[in-house]
């Protein structure tokens, strides 16, 4: 049987542009499409013609070979190099899916292209889960158990959903698609089916345990290595931790926040540490050494120097916090703070007086001596209009 002109077939003329060629063509792909007439197998041959014309007019090159050659262009040895149609390989229904999408953005069939969702086994959700830890333990690392609220695999069915010795049936209103099609003006759109859910399975007696689901919610202890130089938002993830998938599918992950403690003497700014150490006004001004505690539990020495003032820093190499991705640990930094004596006895104000005497000062506040050393001091902090120096 020979072939109908293309041009005919879609009822235009040789000369026909763009637009009113795919007008024409959406029109008798609406009129003929296999939605639109189930079962009718000559409209179904029609939408297919329709669709192979298509292809050869809308495309530049294919049509100017049509219009030289005719049908020849795409027989043996032509363009198509398959003989049996403008494709090379026979024209079949997935080609004028392709073109129907085009033109349509739906597929030639019904609903959206790659919308669809499998009916299969569906992956679990991920968890999280937040742990606070003391900085000693972010210092030293530690094992730790965690109860983790969770969805199990339900035992008494294996995660299938029904009583254990009853049969799942193949869902009646999907017929084991899992999607179902509604017809909404000229379009057919799927969707999940509501009667399993996507499952494409129907579970006649639910098991008792689980009422059907599969899953159960229950606490599960897991243990957890916390590494050294852990610090505050760290996360962990422990693959296939997570909740049961449906249906027997995957586990999720599970990922755990780590916080560290606010520490009493210690304050952490990355790897190093910083702690305030007190001394008498005799070691800051004659200088000494004296030991501090460290992180690890034990005490380090620290040597103060001579006329040593409030606020001035020593660093302790190594003494910090471990980097966790690397061997070497961060400084401890101690600040002074140079204490007044209080509750002075008698002698030891008579000493200090002398003290006075021998630097030259009168520690008298009427005194002149104190009032210059008081306007020195003052003279040394300020500019010349009276403004604090920076």
């Amino acid at each position: 049987m020979s072939k109908r002109d293309f041009y005919e077939i879609l009822g235009v003329s040789k000369g026909v542009d763009e637009k009113e060629l795919k007008s024409a063509y959406r029109k008798l792909a609406m009129k003929y499409h296999p939605d639109r007439n189930p079962g009718d197998e000559e409209a179904e041959a029609n939408f297919k013609e329709v669709g192979e014309a298509y292809a050869v007019l809308a495309d530049a090159d294919k049509r100017a070979a049509y219009d030289r050659m005719g049908h020849a262009a795409f027989e043996q040895g032509g363009m198509g190099g398959g003989g049996q149609g403008p494709f090379g390989g026979g024209a079949g229904a997935a080609e004028f899916a392709d073109i129907f999408e085009q033109v349509f953005g739906m597929g030639g069939m019904g609903g959206r292209r790659g919308g669809g969702r499998s009916n299969g086994p569906a992956r679990g959700a991920d968890l999280r889960f937040d742990l606070e830890v003391t900085l000693e333990d972010a210092f030293n690392g530690k094992e730790a158990e965690i109860e983790v609220p969770t969805a199990l695999e339900c035992e008494r069915c294996d995660g299938e959903g029904n009583e254990p010795g009853t049969e799942i049936e193949t869902c009646p209103t999907c017929h084991g698609a899992g999607r179902i099609r509604r017809s909404q003006g000229f379009f057919t759109m799927e969707q999940t089916c509501p009667q399993c859910g996507g499952r494409g399975k129907y579970i006649v007696t639910p098991c008792q345990e689980c009422d059907g689901v599969g899953r159960v919610r229950k606490n599960r202890t897991l243990s957890v290595t916390i590494p050294a130089g852990v610090e505050d938002g760290t996360r962990i993830r422990l693959a296939g931790e997570g909740e049961a998938g449906a249906r027997g599918g995957p586990r999720g992950d599970l990922y755990i926040f780590i916080s560290v403690r606010a520490h009493e003497i210690f304050e952490r700014d990355g790897p190093n540490l910083y702690c305030r150490a007190p001394s008498s006004m005799v070691q800051a001004a004659l200088g000494c050494s004296i030991q501090v505690p460290t992180i690890e539990g034990g005490k380090a020495e620290m040597k103060i120097p001579e006329s040593a003032q409030t606020g001035r820093r020593m660093r302790l190499r190594s003494k910090g916090m471990p980097r966790l991705r690397g061997g070497t640990r961060g400084d401890m930094i101690v600040e002074l703070f140079v204490e007044t004596p209080r509750n002075l006895c008698d002698r030891q104000k008579e000493l200090l007086k002398e003290f006075c005497d021998l630097s030259g000062e009168n520690c008298n506040p009427d005194s002149a001596g104190f009032f210059n050393r008081v306007k020195q001091f003052w003279d040394d902090v300020t500019t010349e209009d009276g403004r604090p120096s920076a």
